[in-house]
Order: C-alpha cells, then sequence, then structure tokens
C-alpha cells in the first residue's frame, strides 16, 4: 500500500478541478455516462487522481451500463468502504486507502462477474495508465 497522503483543504483545492474536488473531497458524483473512462478498453491499470495511487486493473472493468466505469474488484487494501447512509438509501462507499478521497459505491449486484460486486466508480476520481507506462486520462 502506498503511503498515506494529508494535505489541507487549500491543498486540494490547489490540485484539483472543481469537478474533481467535488466528487473526490465532497462526496459528489459525476453525470452518468459523461465520464471520460467510462468506454475506456485499453489495457492498463487505473489510479486515483488525486494521488496516483493504483486502484483498479483494466482486467477486472466490465460494461454495467450503470453509466459509471465499473470493477469487480480492487487491487489489495487500494481502498476503504463504509457505509453510505445519504440520499435515503444504506449503500457501501468506496474510498481510496491512500488519501481518503471518495471514489463511488459497491453492490453486491454483478452475477455476471468473479466477485459478484459492481465497483461503480466515478470516472473524474481516476487517471489511467496504458499497459505501456504511459499517463492518459
Amino acid at each position: 500500500m502506498s503511503p498515506k497522503v494529508e494535505r489541507t483543504d487549500a491543498e486540494w483545492r490547489e490540485i484539483l478541478s472543481d469537478q474533481e474536488y467535488q466528487v473526490l473531497r465532497e462526496s459528489g458524483t459525476e453525470r452518468a455516462f459523461t465520464g471520460e473512462l467510462l468506454d475506456n478498453t485499453r489495457e492498463g491499470v487505473y489510479r486515483c487522481r488525486a494521488c496516483n495511487a493504483e486502484l483498479f486493473r483494466s482486467d477486472t472493468k466490465f460494461d454495467s451500463h450503470c453509466g459509471w466505469p465499473s470493477f469487480f474488484t480492487a487491487e489489495n487494501d487500494a481502498v476503504v468502504l463504509s457505509e453510505d447512509a445519504s440520499l435515503g438509501m444504506i449503500r457501501t462507499e468506496v474510498r481510496c486507502a491512500t488519501c481518503d478521497s471518495h471514489l463511488g459505491h459497491v453492490f453486491p449486484d454483478a452475477p455476471q462477474t468473479p466477485t459478484g460486486d459492481r465497483f461503480c466508480i466515478n470516472s473524474v476520481c481516476l487517471t489511467f495508465e496504458d499497459a505501456d507506462g504511459t499517463q492518459g486520462a
């Protein structure tokens, strides 16, 4: 696991765009079907946009038709799960274990995957590194 990343609110605001800050630091959500990594099918690694920690690998990504990039598992110890009772429902929130940024939610509703889970992750929370090491969106 990566060393913990801690920054002040002002430091986060300086390095993140308004939308990135709203989702990553204020637990917001980007609009469905708008994320630049939603339809990405390249081989590589998905990293936390806030701290660059490795979160997901392309071989765990699948098309769940939910409007956000979906993965059936995260890298070992890369994320922390917690109960989210906002919006009048109980969900399981997914946060980056390295910088405590909000990433999205996980749902146990994907029987077509090896784990049965669907990590529904905001595209704006991620960067993508191609298998050859090229940084992308």
